[in-house]
Parts: C-alpha cells; structure tokens; sequence
C-alpha cells in the first residue's frame, strides 16, 4: 500500500545514509564535505555499497511491516497519539526549517565571509549564533515567517500605508503607543516605524542615532518587554513595526567605545584609532565631510589617548571598523536580537558608509554590497518575515544596486530620497521637468524594486538634484539653492512657506531646509494671519501633494502630524540640548488636541483627515496600486502638469497633478475608452483634460 511503499522508501534512505557513514546528528552545512568526499570515493567502495543495499532495502520491508496499515478504504487505521512525542517531533520539524534554510544559502555565504574576512573560526562562531537566534525565535514569529515565505510580496501589497513617529513625541512611552494604537488604525496605517529608541546619551545622541547599546531602549521610553508587547500587539491587528539600526557606528558611550577607549586593544580595533594624523590626512583627501560645517571633517582627536578615531558624522559616533569579522558577526546579533523582539522591519541607517578604504570616498565599494547581501542571506536562515530597508540618499538610479539582483538580493526596499527633494523643487518652480525625468528613471527599473515613497520625514532636505540638467534650462546650481531655500523659508514675495535652515554655511551659501509639510504648502502662514482663502489653497497644494505620493510607484509613508496639518514647533530652541539642531522644528511633540477636530469637517484638521482618509481608502481598495503595477509616465504638454500612469491585469489608472496654482490643459490622449475619476465617480475622456491650480485626477479605465 501507498503508506508502506513511502515508508520502506525512507527507511532505505536512512539506512543508505548510515552506510555512507553519515553521522545524523550532522547539520547540512557539516554533511557538505562527507557528502562530497562520498561522491569521490573508489568505484569499489560505490560498487560494494550498490551490492549491499538489496539486504538493507529487506531490512527496511521487515521493518515496514511494523508500520501501520491500511484499512479498505485506504486510510491508515488510527493508533494511539504519543502526546510526549508531539513536541519532539515538531522541535526536529523546526530544527529542519533551519538547515534548510541555511543549506539553500550555505555555499554563497561562506563563499562572502571568506572573501572578506577568511576566517573559518569566526564563520563557525557566526553558524553556532545563527542557530541559537533561531532557537530563540518565538512560535509566533515563527508562524510569521512561515506565512511570508509563503507570500514573499506581503510587504508591497496595495493596501500597505506607514506611519513614521517619535515614541516620546507621540506618545511619551512604547506603552502610551500601544494604547494609541486604535487611532493608528483610524489613520489606515499598517505600518509604524519607531523613529530611534535605542539608548543614547541625551546632549549627544544625534537624535538616537548615536547608540549606546543595541540591546536596551531607552528609559524615559520604556523597556525591552515594552517594545516586545508593542510588536505582539501590533501583530495581533495586523500593523507591523519598522526600527531603525544604526550600522556605520556606535556611540562613544558605546561599551566598546568606552573599552577602547581606556586602551583596550581588542576593542580599539572595532574602530580606527590613529596614533598620528598621516593616515587620516590621507583618507580626508578623497572622502567627503557630511557635516562641514556643524562636524567639519573626518576624524576626531582624541586628548586622553593623544590619539585620533574615525568620525564620519558627529566627534560623538565611532564609525565601526567592518574589516573586523568580530565587527560583522556582533552587529549581526544585534540585527538578529531585535528581529526576535517581533521588529518586521530593519532600516539601515547609511548604508553606503560601512566599508572604508583609503584612496577612495569610503561610500557604495563593493564590499558595502557584500555585507548587505549576506545580512539579507542571515535574515532568511533565521528570521525570513524580516524587511531590510535602506537608507542610501543618492538619485534612483545610483540607488538601484542596493537592490541586488533577482539571484542574490540584497535590502527589501530603498527610501526614494531624491525624489522627495525634487517633489519640493517642482513645489517652488511650478516646473515638472526635472520630477518628470525623475519618473523615468523610476519607471525604467525593474517591478520587483521596491520605494518608500514620503514627502516629509524627521531629516531635513537636502538639495541633491540633478544640476547638470537643471543647468541647460537655465537653473544654476549657487543660485538655485539659495532660491529654493530663500522661497522655502518664505522670503521670497509671494512665498506661503515658513522654515529654517539648517547646517547653512556662511561662506558658501549652502544650506538644507527643515519644515513640516502643512507649514511648506503654507497652514501655518494663513493660520497666522487667518486668512480662509489662503488655507483653503494652502490646504489643496497639501492634498495634492498626498494624491502625488500615495499614486508613486512603492510603499506610501506618512510623516506622523502630517494627517492633521501640524505646522512647525518652534519651542526646541528653549532646549539646550535642541537648541542648535533646527531638524527638531519639525520633530515637536503630536498636537493631540488637533485630532479631536477630524470629525469637524469645518476644521482644517477635519478637512485634512477627511480627504486623506478617502484617498487610503481608494488606494487600498484599487489594486492596480500594488507595487507590481507597471508604472510610466504620460506627455501632458504642459511643463506645470506632471502625467503618471499605473497598470497591470487590474486595470490602467492615469494620475493628472498641476504643480501650478493656475488652471491647465493636460494634453493627454488615451483613445483606449471611457475613464471614470475615482474621487468624484464622473465620467470622462483622457483627452484634454483640463486641471484646476493644484488640482489633480485619478482616473481609472472603465472595463
């Protein structure tokens, strides 16, 4: 019968194993090599073995007739349950999920650990924690994994909407955000990243980028079991949690630091110390400063060790020494240790940094994309259901490689950085162009990349853009900063936006700008001087610009206050410890007095939720937003008017968005039919569609 015959089949094998010498206590990854040197045994010992297996394959029928058997109808009679076995084998179930994961991943990952680092030791060591975290991971992380691996797009779904958010600002602890998670929910948000929580020196925490200990939160926030709880629950409603993890250095009050510090040699070589400044004059020569003006340059001297260490962002952060296999497999146990407290996903903070090489810019070298690649193989042996999402601020297309490749990925999802910058460009000059060219290079790369899309985020706006175009339309690079910081900062004459700058450097006239959305499309100018009309337009260019974002090719991620119009907080410059840092006008606290206006539809808060809410509820409904969808963009023959199309087996939708605060003709003309606009349900013709000043349409096919 079909139970015995399968039976008989794996006692065979079992015992063909044992001839082989097979020890079946083994992992796959320490079979590899008995398993290859059996494959080159002497053709006798094949020959002897192939004898032999008749009188094992008889042993396996005896064996067999133990099994249970048959009844008529073909199933097999039911025995007696061994309740004390059950756990037994669902521990060898799972033991087996493991290595078979690690078997699919093994040859590539010591192939990458060897390359860098060439050390078995170290590799041994980075296995036996692997399956230790693994072990560790709970059932319903588990569970979790196993679902995803199942659905490996479960994170590019059409419904998917982030929600980013500081802890204390919103809700002064982890658990005071588990209690607000019911208003998370009325958002639409299903997806929450925790903006940095990890311990920091308050005075010199780089707004919790500089971590002083990867494995503990910080008080005044909560513990550990806290965030753990959070993520439970969050699970339980289907909301999944984003922490950031700061790869590229700790803290100097980092235990390591401190231990270097106090002249430890083993720990100094986690960083770059240098006992006299020839080395890093020779590396300041070719790699960039990040802060000139607030951090200018490099490296830090240290008076207590006469002594200078590597310091790519503040003199407080070390940058970590990733030629150190001891480096990698540490900061993989923090990676793996916060997965297991229930994180979905990591964002890497400045990936492009980890690896330093002198003669070099010491950003995006290969072996940057070594360590990424093997951080996602390490992900999907112990934690598959985990997302790698990427910090790399650079244009789409330089951004592109942190994907990997459809053979050896590397980070799940990319911020759309560039894009962000531009959409505020295309703000100021009511010009397109350069958001137009920007689409194209987004729709010219592959489906299967994914963006997080934003408008605004806790960092400030850099003004990355493509200068080289902008210069052949006339729009030099000195002049155009100061323009667009001059409009921003409302300045300008006929300016709405109110803002600072930050990092601005006095010689040069460079600077970065720092404002919340609302107060950028101009609520909080005509909040001041109440003006209705100006709110009413200031609350459009708002709505316009969510339309924008959410229609993206990508994952939408809302900047926590945005969906009630919060303007900017100027009460940091009371704080000593903010004062100097303009970044935190818009990191002010939640305004939760606003939010009892949403349901007045009089307010601009209920205004704003109102039309946010129904677009969520569209893009969630309408497939044809899934990250899947193809995505291009249509000639609308008008340089104030941006055309986007989305389509796949769901159907076509055309996103019209006028940039201008005059009404425009978009001269599209998609003769394919009847288009009906999915917020106001009327019929029409994509055929010179008229757009009023900050207006836009969705308009899907009809079928």
């Amino acid at each position: 019968d079909k139970n015995q015959r399968e039976y008989i089949l794996r006692e065979e094998a079992k015992l063909i194993r044992e001839e082989l010498g097979y020890d079946s206590t083994l992992t796959d990854a320490e079979e590899f090599e008995q398993k290859t040197e059996a494959l080159e045994a002497p053709d006798e010992v094949k020959e002897k073995l192939k004898k032999e297996s008749g009188s094992r394959k008889a042993e396996a029928v005896r064996n067999a007739e133990a099994a249970p058997a048959a009844e008529p109808d073909g199933k097999a009679k039911v025995v007696q349950k061994d309740e004390k076995a059950e756990p037994v084998r669902e521990a060898e179930k799972e033991e087996r999920s493991f290595e078979t994961r690690l078997g699919r991943h093994m040859d590539e990952l010591k192939w990458l650990y060897m390359e860098l680092y060439d050390s078995q030791e170290h590799f041994d060591d980075l296995l036996k924690n692997l399956k230790g975290f693994y072990e560790d991971r709970k059932a319903s992380l588990n569970d979790l994994d196993k679902a995803r691996e199942k659905d490996p797009g479960w994170y590019r779904r059409n419904g998917m909407l982030g929600m980013m958010l500081y802890v204390d600002q919103f809700a002064g602890t982890l658990n005071g955000v588990r209690e607000k998670l019911d208003y998370i929910k009325k958002c639409g948000v299903n997806y929450v990243h925790l903006m940095p929580l990890l311990d920091t020196v308050e005075g010199r925490s780089d707004g919790g980028y500089a971590v002083a200990d990867f494995r503990k939160v910080q008080e005044k926030l909560g513990t550990m079991k806290d965030l753990e709880k959070l993520a439970d629950e969050c699970h339980k409603d289907g909301i999944s949690l984003c922490l950031d993890f700061v790869m590229n250095h700790t803290s100097e009050d980092h235990e390591w630091a401190k231990r270097a510090r106090a002249g430890e040699r083993e720990y100094q070589d986690r960083y770059f110390f240098f006992d006299n400044y020839s080395l890093p004059a020779m590396y300041e020569k070719t790699v960039p400063q990040v802060f000139p003006t607030t951090a200018p340059g490099n490296f830090t001297w240290l008076p207590d060790r006469q002594e200078f260490v590597m310091t790519s962002f503040y003199p407080y952060q070390w940058d970590l020494n990733y030629r150190n296999p001891v480096v990698f497999n540490e900061m993989m146990y923090n990676f793996l240790y916060l997965a297991n407290q229930g994180i979905d996903v990591l964002r890497i903070d400045a990936v492009p940094y980890i690896w330093k090489q002198i003669g070099t810019n010491c950003r995006n070298l290969p072996q940057v994309h070594t360590i990424v690649r093997m951080m996602r193989m390490i992900g999907e042996i112990v934690c598959p259901g985990i997302v790698l999402l990427g910090e790399v601020v650079m244009e789409p297309d330089k951004v592109a490689p942190y994907f990997g490749t459809v053979e050896k990925p590397e980070c799940h999802m990319l911020y759309n950085v560039t894009t962000m910058a531009t959409t505020w460009h295309t703000v100021a000059t009511r010009d397109v162009r350069l958001l137009k060219r920007q689409m194209e290079i987004v729709s010219s790369l592959p489906s299967d990349y994914t963006f997080l899309n934003y408008l605004r985020c806790h960092d400030d706006i850099g003004w990355g853009l493509d200068y080289p175009l902008l210069e052949q339309w006339g729009m030099l690079q000195v002049p155009h900063k100061k323009y667009l910081n001059d409009h921003f900062t409302g300045k300008l004459e006929g300016s709405v936006s109110r803002g600072e700058l930050y990092n601005e450097d006095l010689v040069t006239g460079d600077a970065r700008f720092c404002a919340t959305t609302a107060s950028m499309c101009g609520v909080e100018k005509a909040g001041f001087e109440q003006d209705e009309y100006a709110m009413g337009a200031a609350i459009q260019v708002d709505i316009m610009l969510h339309a924008y974002m959410l229609f993206l090719s990508g994952i939408p991620m809302l900047y926590s206050g945005d969906e009630i119009g919060q303007v900017n907080d100027y009460t940091y410059k009371e704080d000593p410890n903010k004062a100097a840092d303009s970044r935190y006008i818009h990191r002010g606290k939640f305004q939760w007095d606003l939010v009892e206006n949403i349901e007045k539809p009089e307010t601009v808060q209920g205004r704003l939720f109102a039309r946010l809410a129904e677009l969520e509820k569209i893009r969630g409904k309408e497939k044809v937003f899934d990250a899947s969808a193809d995505f291009r963009i249509v000639e609308t023959w008008d340089d104030g008017i941006l055309g986007l199309v989305r389509e796949s087996e769901d159907g076509k939708l055309i996103g019209l968005f006028n940039f201008s605060d005059e009404p425009r003709i978009a001269w599209i003309h998609e003769d394919d039919g009847l288009y009906r606009d999915l917020l106001s349900g009327n019929e029409m013709k994509a055929s010179g569609v008229w757009v009023d000043g900050h207006g836009f349409f969705w308009m899907k096919r009809e079928s």
